[in-house]
């Protein structure tokens, strides 16, 4: 299908193609509402996309960098935000923050509010069901780094832990010490959702290597809020677990609140692991065993190559970048005796 250009929309709107231009650039000073009407419907009828590319070809940078996260809650967020801000800050850049709450509308909107600000590239915690606008900016590109997540089918750097590996760690640090009934416990599974589906599949080959038992029971999925109740329900059953490891910091706060209420004794009649080394993990009591992610290494990593991609003539092809966890042991797994 032919692509939709700026003329089009001119000669719908019966306008020229600079007034076309001043409208997408906000620029309305000698601009009749009535004028502004025709070529807003116009755009809207032909289904016009202005060129990305097009348009941040601007005499001078902006020197600014859009950052879109899905949840500023997490724990990973803030400090990755960190570290890209204060690399961007080396080189005069700014950083404008916008949070989508994982909602792919709200993330579409902030990724064209972000080009209207002509920012000169784009970090992204993406929800994984933009493909279409994702890809428009590699098409074009556009200088576009993901943070946590990949997006199948889409050809952009992606800035990420080795999740299995973190899982598997999980996993083997609990079997060493003794604890055969592990329970993965993990917010609601979706396939989009790359690091969850990552960690759910080194959970599993790390119970199978180690001859465990990997059925439904142990598989504990729920909204962050709804897991206190959910655990308690699981742990009302014959055979519950004497193991959890939840797979992030919105879900080590559900496990941590199901303990407390249930009064369930850590780690004697439950240990507890996590992925994300939460600031208070060694001040609980007992201290919390964590598998941390090198956050300030992976926020520096997505500023790089951002500004990389921005001085490149030439594209040297989309790049995945897994970085190792670090185990961190502490006392919410009762030690094996030697």
């Amino acid at each position: 299908m032919k692509k939709v250009t700026m003329a089009d929309v001119a000669k719908l709107a019966n306008v020229s193609k600079s007034t076309v231009s001043q409208y997408l650039n906000k620029r309305y000073e000698y601009m009749s509402e009535e004028t502004r009407k025709r070529i807003a419907e116009a755009i809207e009828e032909l289904g016009y996309q202005p060129n990305v590319i097009a348009r941040s070809l601007k005499q001078k940078t902006t020197a600014t960098i859009g950052v879109i996260v899905f949840n500023m809650l997490h724990m990973l967020t803030t400090q990755v935000l960190h570290a890209i801000e204060e690399e961007c800050q080396k080189r005069g850049f700014q950083v404008i923050v916008s949070n989508s709450g994982d909602d792919p509308e709200k993330e579409k909107r902030y990724v064209d509010m972000l080009l209207a600000k002509q920012v000169d590239g784009l970090i992204i915690f993406p929800t994984g069901k933009n493909e279409e606008v994702y890809r428009r900016l590699t098409a074009e590109r556009f200088p576009l780094v993901f943070v946590d997540r990949m997006v199948p089918g889409v050809e952009a750097d992606s800035i990420l832990l080795d999740n299995q590996k973190a899982a598997e760690m999980a996993v083997d640090y609990l079997a060493s010490q003794g604890y055969d009934r592990i329970a993965i416990v993990t917010p609601p599974l979706v396939a989009h959702n790359v690091p969850r589906m990552e960690r759910l599949e080194g959970f599993r080959a790390a119970m199978r290597k180690r001859g465990l038992d990997v059925e439904d029971g142990n598989i504990i999925a729920a909204d962050p809020d709804a897991l206190p109740e959910v655990l308690k329900q699981r742990f009302a059953e014959p055979k519950r677990p004497n193991a959890l490891f939840a797979i992030n910091d919105l879900t080590l706060m559900g496990v941590l609140r199901f303990v407390k209420d249930a009064g369930v004794r850590v780690p004697d009649e439950v240990a507890i692991i996590n992925i994300d080394d939460v600031p208070f993990a060694d001040i609980y009591t007992p201290a919390l065993t964590t598998i941390a992610q090198p956050t300030f290494a992976m926020g520096k990593k997505a500023a790089e190559r951002v500004f990389e991609q921005m001085k490149a003539k030439k594209a040297d092809g989309p790049r995945v970048f897994r970085f190792s966890p670090t185990l961190m042991e502490r006392t919410s797994i009762k030690r094996e005796k030697k």
